[in-house]
């Protein structure tokens, strides 16, 4: 469905006010979340604690068809994603980073490291968010609980929320992702990022702690939808994983 032009001016206002509201707010993000990540000795049972290493998906690579093709999920987990997870290594020897720590923690310092760091860190970083947010196709799939509540109060509805978050998607220029993010008031915002950055990142127009994230690099999509990346957006809501997505927002909020 097409929004109106109000809708998106509404939309692109809220998302402007946020980043400026977050200007003061990365010490109250970092400290918060790498807490976090240091209370748990391993990746699996911490959803804000990212590992060096690629993880087996949770899923075969046909798990999600029709939505996404086991031929794209194949190239984007073994190629794309591999590749992301190699450099950023390659760039941690190269730079003296600590890798029995999280990523997390480089992306929240990411200025301190090189743009290889940055563009492979945040790519590794996305990816592993990405496959774990999703799942085989489900009827009517939406979540449940505070979270449920949490989006209706903020988008109004669910549906609303859909909308908005879409409309980031589908206009994000070029390559990048789109996010739904936990911010320093405990408010929910969406926003979209450029290439392989998020908003854990302090270069982000927007920081926050992502709980959502959906990838609208052309690699992602291409072969099943070719330039209709709108077509490709649509689907992707039958996938969302809204137990890990209820997850990482119960943490969040704590």
């Amino acid at each position: 469905m097409k929004k109106t032009s109000t809708s998106r001016r509404e939309f692109l206002s809220a998302t402007s006010k946020a980043s400026i509201a977050m200007g003061i707010g990365g010490t109250f993000i970092g400290s918060g979340l790498l807490s976090s990540c240091k209370t748990s000795q391993g990746a699996g049972s911490n959803p804000f604690r990212t590992s060096f290493e690629q993880a087996a998906l949770p899923y075969t690579f046909g798990a999600l068809e029709p939505s996404i093709d086991a031929l794209t999920m194949e190239i984007h987990h073994t190629k794309h994603a591999a590749a992301y997870t190699k450099n950023m290594n390659d760039a941690a020897i190269a730079e003296g980073v600590d890798r029995g720590k999280p990523v997390e923690d480089v992306l929240l310092n990411i200025k301190k490291y090189s743009e290889k760091m940055r563009n492979n860190a945040g790519g590794h970083y996305n990816h592993e968010l990405f496959w774990k947010s999703m799942r085989p196709t489900r009827t009517d799939n939406k979540p449940t609980g505070d979270l449920l509540t949490a989006i209706e109060g903020k988008f109004n509805s669910f549906a609303n929320f859909k909308s908005v978050f879409s409309e980031a998607a589908k206009t994000r220029f070029g390559s990048g992702w789109a996010w739904l993010v936990v911010m320093k008031d405990k408010q929910l915002i969406v926003t979209s990022t450029p290439n392989q950055d998020n908003p854990l990142m302090p270069v982000a127009g927007t920081q926050g702690i992502p709980l959502l994230g959906l990838d609208v690099w052309e690699h992602a999509y291409y072969l099943k939808y070719q330039n209709k990346r709108a077509d490709y957006v649509d689907n992707w809501w039958n996938l969302v994983n809204w137990d890990y997505v209820s997850t990482r927002f119960t943490t969040a909020m704590k």
